[in-house]
């Protein structure tokens, strides 16, 4: 069942992704260009040059699962990444923006706590 939420971590990849890969190739990319673990249970993005094609790829308990949207017209706007960067980290709320087909730059947000995460 696919089960998303902010519970989890998402990784948006910064290069443009082919969508002809599979399960396999998209695990290629997380473990070489991410140097992350596809099985952590982190969600992975992955965009077409287009933009017009998005995958996320995530494991659950049994086994991977890739879900998979082709917009009919429009692109996704993607938050930029640093230079040299392989992904960014996006929040769950922008990616329901992105999938959505908000744009970022208009959002506003509102402060609110959040607890200090240890590294």
């Amino acid at each position: 069942m696919l089960s998303l939420g902010a519970s989890h971590r998402y990784w948006l990849y910064a290069g443009a992704a082919d969508m002809r890969k599979g399960f396999d190739g998209l695990c290629g990319l997380v473990s070489r260009d991410l140097a992350g673990d596809p099985l952590s249970g982190d969600v992975f993005i992955f965009v077409n040059r287009s933009r017009n094609r998005m995958k996320l790829l995530l494991w659950e308990e049994g086994g991977l699962v890739l879900w998979y949207k082709r917009l009919e017209q429009g692109t996704f706007e993607l938050p930029r990444p640093v230079a040299g960067a392989a992904s960014v980290p996006v929040r769950w709320s922008d990616l329901m923006l992105i999938i959505e087909g908000v744009k970022l730059a208009s959002v506003q947000k509102r402060k609110r706590y959040s607890l200090k995460k240890s590294t």
